[in-house]
């Protein structure tokens, strides 16, 4: 969890590395948390990460260590949202899914993180695969603008895809019947099925996502220093011991 929605890293230590100098004069990384990556801690008002979004906070974590500065997260709705915080430079820095229309506009470290999308379904469906779901008066339940919606927009040929813009929302829409599925990550899906007696998660998938770190484009020497970082957090094991220490079901470490 974050206190004060910071991670304080400050030390007189580490060499200033040329190409993330202005960071370190700024004192902090700022990185983009979009929900369902975090919730918030009602009483204390810390920020807990969930799935890809523990991933974001320990990464970032190492990283602000490694430059003797703190990590800010920056909390955010929407995928759409965060993606606009780094490309603006609003925020240095985000953690999505490698998708052609992000790498358009935003540069992105090798992968870290893959994860499958499938589909959850309610008590007594006869959807028993994601073919079967693509048929005639289907409507499968989506996040809009989130790695998952693309790709099965880019898959789905006879369902129809119904979008809200928040997770929740779309929880709220499958659960009131008004679709037959929920298309997104299988760990976000996993933790859904639990709030929904007799819901089930499909065994098999429709893409798996490779998630990079997000920078702005046009700071070479930024994505210099990102692209080191991650094939160092490879090497060491520090990508696969936060996810086993997070207890992340459904996410590995990108090879």
């Amino acid at each position: 969890m974050l206190e004060d929605a910071t991670i304080s890293n400050r030390t007189d230590g580490p060499a200033v590395d040329p190409r993330m100098a202005d960071i370190v004069h700024a004192g902090e990384v700022r990185f983009s948390l979009f929900l369902p990556q975090y919730r918030k801690d009602a009483a204390t008002g810390g920020i807990h990460g969930v799935g890809m979004g523990h991933v974001g906070i320990e990464m970032t974590r190492a990283i602000a260590a490694q430059l003797g500065v703190t990590a800010r997260p920056i909390e955010l709705k929407t995928p759409l949202q965060a993606v606009t915080c780094v490309k603006s430079g609003e925020c240095d820095l985000g953690y999505f899914g490698i998708e052609p229309s992000r790498a358009a506009v935003l540069d992105f470290s090798p992968p870290i993180i893959q994860f499958d999308y499938t589909l959850l379904v309610p008590a007594g469906s006869k959807i028993d695969s994601f073919a079967a779901a693509d048929r005639p008066g289907i409507r499968i339940a989506v996040v809009n603008n989130h790695a998952s919606t693309f790709a099965l927009k880019r898959m789905v040929q006879r369902a129809e895809i119904i979008g809200t813009d928040l997770p929740e929302e779309t929880f709220a829409n499958f659960c009131a019947g008004r679709a037959d599925a929920f298309a997104a990550p299988r760990d976000h899906l996993l933790d859904f099925a639990e709030r929904l007696p007799g819901a089930r998660v499909l065994d098999d998938g429709y893409g798996v996502n490779n998630v990079g770190i997000a920078l702005a484009q046009g700071r070479p020497e930024r994505l210099g220093f990102i692209n080191d970082f991650v094939v160092a957090a490879k090497s060491s094991g520090l990508i696969a011991r936060i996810i086993e220490q997070g207890r992340l079901r459904g996410l590995r470490a990108a090879p």
